[in-house]
């Protein structure tokens, strides 16, 4: 048997080809398929073992040998080319890797966001003389109805909001206190809040002696924003730990703050400072995490869906308070529930938050940071930016945002959205910057669109319609459209000839030409009518 005495070239590749000899010229080192390795293992064999081996019929044993190294050989380069794209967040394709690429700086994949609802509770006086409030205890805070989408499990949590207007998310295992109104007999509690969510209570204590402390949550998937973590024993307002996107971002040692991590099925970590980046919780100290689990676009339910019991607890109830039941009702759409953020997301945003490193400067900065800002009342549809003014020593900068309603809708920001996210704003931008919320402008667009169809496809109108109402839907996506992008009906042609094989032709027969909007304006799909005519 022949003896391979050669050596292997660290720069092999590199060497022109007259410096190769005549076996390797015959290598054709492009080859990256079966079909091209087969190919080029039996030229080898040809030339350089002719008196050998001369019987090439797919038959042959030899052959069968050819092709196992020729399927080994595709096998090892696309596992190569996979790896190296996998290494590149332009590239990489899974999860996982754009996960990993991410952290690496500094960015989280972000989970799913809760939808979230104004609610109120109702119940009659009956022998109740002049409440002037109730309670909810800590365990009917949380209520569950079967989803209308999905027939599943859906769970929300109420919240209520201060005189000022913000939602109070002290921690979600106390009991609430409401104040109430007396209305044509019943006894009324407004300003409440449903966020989606089951209700999740933890409690343990530090015991590990590293500076950097972490809490594993036993439950997924994690509801982003919604931790909320207080050492007992402590003051109210020295025990609660705040989060932060990174808290290597911390302004020093003594900053009370903690950052979320999470795997691939979202279940979450907590990690802590080390006393230099955000302080260390110490051994001993027993703790209270309080989060929810669930999330996603599911939760955006539809008003008045919940409608539901609740007991209470009134201030001037007879014979015993806990004898008194309520009626929970959600008073206004949940919106702003969104799924798990999306690889084309992550790698369309992660870039300018690097680039910005957690500061806002430039007009991409707040952009891209309003673009990717998530709060525990919801998620930004869509953000642009604008410099109103600009002084010498100091900038107006208008703020265009619109709140994430759905997944195909957009809607204005709360007043509570717009709060949280110039509170976010205040600690990053430039001290000389003035930043100002302004509501983004949706044109809503009512498209009528007649597919031409094979009369022979005629039996299976339902799921045509069906098919290419999906495609259009899944096309004017509110992520896939921006501030001041124009509608093209040729456009929604093209995606329809592309993605509905059934389909000759398509015609936007009230949209003859292209539809511009202003730079804070972005289109949205209100109603779509389908047609079909057949050949």
């Amino acid at each position: 048997m022949p003896v391979f005495k050669g050596t292997v070239q660290s720069d092999y590749l590199k060497r022109l080809p007259a410096q190769l000899d005549d076996k390797q010229k015959l290598i054709n080192f492009a080859s990256s398929d079966f079909n091209s390795f087969r190919e080029t293992l039996i030229k080898y064999v040809k030339a350089n073992f002719p008196l050998d081996y001369n019987n090439f019929e797919s038959s042959d044993f030899g052959v069968l040998l050819l092709e196992m190294m020729a399927a080994v050989g595709h096998i090892q380069s696309n596992k190569s080319d996979y790896l190296a794209n996998e290494n590149y967040i332009g590239t990489a394709r899974s999860r996982d890797s754009v996960k990993r690429l991410l952290e690496v700086i500094g960015v989280r994949m972000k989970g799913p966001i809760s939808a979230a609802a104004n609610a109120s509770i109702t119940y009659s006086v009956g022998s109740v003389t002049s409440p002037s409030s109730m309670t909810v205890d800590a365990a009917d805070r949380v209520t569950t109805i079967n989803s209308p989408e999905d027939g599943g499990t859906l769970s929300y949590t109420l919240y209520k909001v201060n005189s000022n207007g913000t939602v109070d998310l002290t921690l979600a295992s106390n009991d609430l206190v409401l104040e109430v109104s007396a209305i044509a007999g019943s006894v009324v509690a407004n300003d409440l809040v449903l966020l989606e969510g089951s209700l999740v209570v933890e409690t343990g204590t530090f015991t590990s002696p590293e500076s950097v402390k972490t809490i594993n949550l036993s439950q997924g998937p994690y509801v982003e924003k919604s931790a909320q973590i207080f050492l007992a024993g402590a003051p109210e307002t020295e025990g609660v730990y705040i989060e932060e996107e990174n808290i290597y971002f911390a302004s020093g040692g003594d900053d009370k703050v903690f950052q979320v991590t999470t795997d691939e099925t979202f279940r979450a970590s907590i990690l802590f400072g080390d006393d230099a980046t955000g302080k260390s919780p110490s051994i001993g100290d027993a703790y209270t995490v309080s989060y929810r689990v669930g999330g996603g676009s599911r939760g955006n339910i539809a008003e008045s869906t919940i409608n539901a019991p609740i007991q209470v607890e009134s201030s001037d109830s007879t014979p015993t308070p806990d004898s008194i039941q309520g009626t929970l009702e959600n008073t206004s759409l949940a919106t702003g529930g969104r799924d798990a953020e999306s690889i084309a997301q992550a790698k369309r945003y992660a870039p300018l938050f690097f680039k910005s490193q957690d500061r806002l400067v430039t007009l991409p900065d707040y952009k891209g940071f309003a673009n990717t800002f998530t709060s525990n009342y919801g998620s930004t549809g869509k953000a642009t930016a604008t410099v109103r003014r600009a002084y010498s020593s100091a900038n107006i900068i208008d703020l265009f945002i619109l709140e994430r309603a759905s997944d195909r809708q957009l809607r204005r920001a709360t007043s509570e959205y717009k709060r949280q996210i110039l509170t976010a704003i205040e600690s990053k931008k430039m001290l000389t910057d003035e930043v100002v919320i302004v509501d983004g402008l949706i044109r809503t667009l009512d498209l009528i669109v007649t597919l031409t169809v094979d009369k022979r496809f005629k039996r299976n109108e339902p799921a045509l319609i069906q098919s290419a109402r999906n495609s259009i839907e899944s096309y004017m996506n509110i992520d896939n459209t921006d501030f001041s992008e124009p509608f093209i009906p040729q456009d929604i042609i093209r995606v329809l000839l592309e993605n509905e094989t059934n389909i000759r032709y398509a015609t936007v027969d009230n949209v003859e030409s292209t539809i511009t909007v202003g730079f804070n304006e972005i289109i949205q799909l209100n109603n779509l009518s389908l047609r079909i005519d057949y050949l």
